[in-house]
């Protein structure tokens, strides 16, 4: 396995483990620089002209074709733009119109709560009967059957980190005649993943995560490039249209993935996304995924012997984690914030559930260590109940 080990490639506080990447990903060098240069010398300096001198107009083709390459898709299938919670609804409405029939949207009770609020809203909107069908995790590969429209899921649990099989339940999906939509929100830079050997319908995600955008980068989608002629944007934007600056009263729908656009795009923000997936350039997917399954065995046998009374949430089977480590413990609120008190970084989930992203790229296995033993004397000396610590904050 190579190293891929790229610490020195980002630009983060001294004396600070960070286990939070499955959150927000940490800053890049050379970021603070190229935003800079995009504000002064392409906003300030060309005004308006940055349109096409910059071409901004073409990131979020371009940015796309740049992570099409993390995620083995096409070149000319992913774009970028808006929120994850909006490429949702679009991936989402097209979904259906290609399966008008029938009526059953599948998920599962493990997905990111926003997806299902944002199914149910958009079935409220399209007022056609359709139902939000919610499944237990292990039940979702038996119930799909012919009355299924679309199978939405998230590919890796964001409490647990349990996968989902994407190969196998996007086959199996297409076999009783479902159309496939991954949500790829805790898989994207953290998960080997082949949109085009899967021959998903849709996939959609966001890039602050594991990608490093920064803050409020942009979500992106996926469509496979045989249904981008067939789609009807539930969402449709200025910028989907074939031709934007014929500024025609009727919408006429582009015919490549610049269907799925709808406004203008943040340019500052994208700008710094792709000077973020940068340092992707010679990682091999496998050898993350490798380095990552080691980091996590490490971590979870060392809390088990060090911290007993902290329970595992995530599956124990490597092969079915994605790039993070759960625990229960009632007060895991506390804990995190008496963690973070003393520079190691993780965060919670309601109930009860403490999360640890294993990211590799920086972190290594000296900081795993490290964390445990922190963690191991927080909880011997009852740090954790210091009122500062039990006060819930807005954001957890």
């Amino acid at each position: 396995m190579n190293s891929i080990y790229r610490k020195s490639f980002f630009d983060m506080p001294e004396n600070i483990i960070y286990l939070d990447g499955n959150s927000l990903g940490p800053l890049l060098k050379g970021i603070t620089e190229e935003s800079e240069r995009v504000i002064n010398k392409e906003w300030g300096e060309k005004l308006i002209k940055g349109w096409n001198e910059s071409h901004w107009m073409d990131q979020p083709v371009r940015v796309g074709n740049k992570l099409a390459r993390i995620l083995k898709a096409e070149e000319g299938s992913i774009i970028l733009g808006e929120t994850l919670s909006l490429k949702l609804y679009q991936a989402l409405g097209s979904a259906l119109d290609l399966n008008n029939e029938r009526k059953v949207i599948l998920t599962d009770s493990g997905n990111f709560p926003s997806d299902l609020y944002i199914a149910k809203g958009l079935i409220d909107t399209l007022n056609r009967n359709l139902e939000l069908r919610i499944v237990k995790p292990e039940e979702v590969e038996s119930s799909i059957n012919e009355d299924v429209a679309v199978v939405m899921l998230t590919q890796v649990d964001y409490r647990t980190g349990r996968i989902h099989d994407l190969e196998l339940i996007t086959k199996k999906s297409h076999a009783s005649g479902a159309v496939m939509l991954w949500d790829l929100a805790h898989s994207a830079g953290a998960l080997p993943v082949n949109l085009e050997k899967s021959n998903c319908d849709f996939a959609v995600g966001c890039t602050y995560k594991y990608l490093n955008g920064g803050p409020g980068a942009p979500g992106f989608i996926y469509v496979r490039p045989d249904l981008i002629k067939k789609c009807s944007p539930a969402i449709k934007g200025w910028l989907g249209h074939k031709a934007p600056f014929a500024f025609e009263r009727e919408f006429r729908k582009a015919e490549t993935i610049d269907v799925m656009r709808v406004g203008t795009p943040s340019v500052i923000q994208m700008s710094i996304l792709e000077k973020a997936l940068d340092i992707w350039n010679n990682i091999e997917m496998s050898d993350l995924r490798e380095k990552t399954i080691e980091l996590s065995e490490i971590f979870i046998c060392e809390m088990e012997k060090k911290c007993p009374q902290i329970k595992l949430a995530s599956p124990r089977n490597s092969e079915l984690r994605g790039s993070q480590v759960s625990f229960f413990f009632d007060d895991g609120y506390a804990v995190i914030q008496a963690l973070i008190d003393e520079g190691v970084i993780g965060d919670f989930r309601a109930p009860n559930i403490m999360r640890f992203g294993i990211t590799p790229l920086y972190i290594n296995e000296d900081d795993i260590l490290n964390a445990v033993t922190c963690l191991e004397r927080i909880l011997r000396q009852d740090l954790w109940k210091k009122d500062k610590f039990i006060k819930k904050k807005a954001v957890t």
